[in-house]
């Protein structure tokens, strides 16, 4: 990222206020775009999940009731978002011979600056964008972004730094589950017995998490992750994961609204194993045990449809859509697993 791009974000509200390592990291983050007269940014009534700076150029402002204003990026008013309130207020259209604008994930970027705050002090961050590249990373992940910036702090001060060394076990396959983990620094790799044998099924680097499985779902470890080099990995107790992690980060329907759902286009998932699933499912539903769902979903199931996910009692369901939502998808889970579906799915024949 050039210094000019970086510098673009120095004067914007309330980015100017962060360091300086902070924001060359939103500008990787940023895409920078180029509007030609007469385009349009947004429209009157839109939802979006994007913050919006004018860095050239001028726009018009048109609202509902006729009034008609215009945003300049070299004025006062250009250092702010434009028109960030959801739905939006008004139609943004350029009027200039050209604009450009920065367009941030605003989720995201909440969640940046309240990180940003936190590091100031000398127990949350290490200084320097580079030392603190995992924390941005994992602030990427989709299953962060349904996290309250407010657990942000929560979830910082409960983690706990320990050094690794390469081939060490952090978890082992079959094992009690006590922490979830973060790389900090280094790389692991993920293994599972499958054949008989021990396999490698995936790799992790800086930011990525790992051990939220087993505690989302309250079973052993589903896999074993071995250490391939020297680092350093922040971990969180069970009960703090619980406490500030688990209840955010997976979103439940109950059968009503999964019903609906499902009525609209949604896949159904069933997460339980396949002797299970040939006793008795939902109708139209497709099985993917949760411990091949990280191998499988990606090539499985478009990312433009929504995805409910069920178990028996909702357990292995909430570990499910906290996977397929860092993974990308848009993933719930079914309040009161199956039993709770079928019950739905009566009433609906009866009615």
């Amino acid at each position: 990222m050039s210094t000019a791009t970086t510098d673009s974000l120095s004067h914007l509200y309330p980015l100017d206020s962060l360091r300086p390592e902070t924001r060359e990291q939103l500008a990787t983050e940023a895409a920078f775009s180029d509007y030609g007269r007469g385009e349009v940014l947004f429209r009157s009534g839109d939802m979006d999940d994007d913050t919006l700076y004018l860095l050239a150029g001028t726009i018009r402002a048109e609202y509902p009731d006729g009034k008609v204003r215009e945003l300049s990026a070299g004025a006062l008013q250009g250092r702010y978002p434009i028109g960030d309130s959801q739905p939006r207020r008004f139609t943004a259209t350029v009027i200039s011979a050209q604009a450009r604008v920065a367009r941030l994930d605003r989720r995201y970027l909440e969640k940046v600056i309240a990180w940003d705050q936190l590091a100031r002090n000398a127990t949350a961050g290490d200084s320097g964008a580079d030392a603190n590249r995992w924390v941005f990373r994992l602030l990427q992940s989709r299953a962060f972004h349904k996290l309250p910036t407010g657990n942000i702090e929560r979830m910082f001060q409960g983690f706990e730094e320990i050094s690794v060394r390469a081939g060490d076990a952090i978890v082992r396959e079959g094992d009690a589950a006590d922490y979830f983990y973060v790389i900090k620094e280094g790389t692991a790799s993920v293994l599972k017995h499958l054949d008989d044998a021990e396999s490698i099924v995936a790799y992790l680097v800086r930011g990525d998490c790992f051990g939220e499985d087993a505690l989302l779902s309250n079973t052993t470890r589903n896999a074993t992750v071995r250490m391939m080099q020297d680092g350093r990995l922040m971990r969180l107790a069970r009960r703090t994961f619980e406490d500030v992690l688990k209840p955010p980060v997976v979103e439940w329907l109950n059968p009503a609204q999964a019903s609906l759902l499902a009525r609209t286009g949604a896949v159904v998932i069933d997460v339980r194993l396949p002797a299970e699933f040939e006793q008795r499912a939902i109708r139209d539903a497709i099985n993917l045990p949760l411990y091949r769902l990280r191998e499988d979903a990606v090539d499985r199931f478009d990312r433009n449809r929504k995805l409910i996910v069920y178990c028996n009692t909702g357990e292995r369901s909430s570990a499910a859509a906290f996977i397929l939502t860092r993974l990308g998808f848009d993933a719930y889970a079914l309040q009161g697993g199956l039993q709770g579906m079928l019950r739905q799915q009566e009433k609906q024949q009866d009615a």
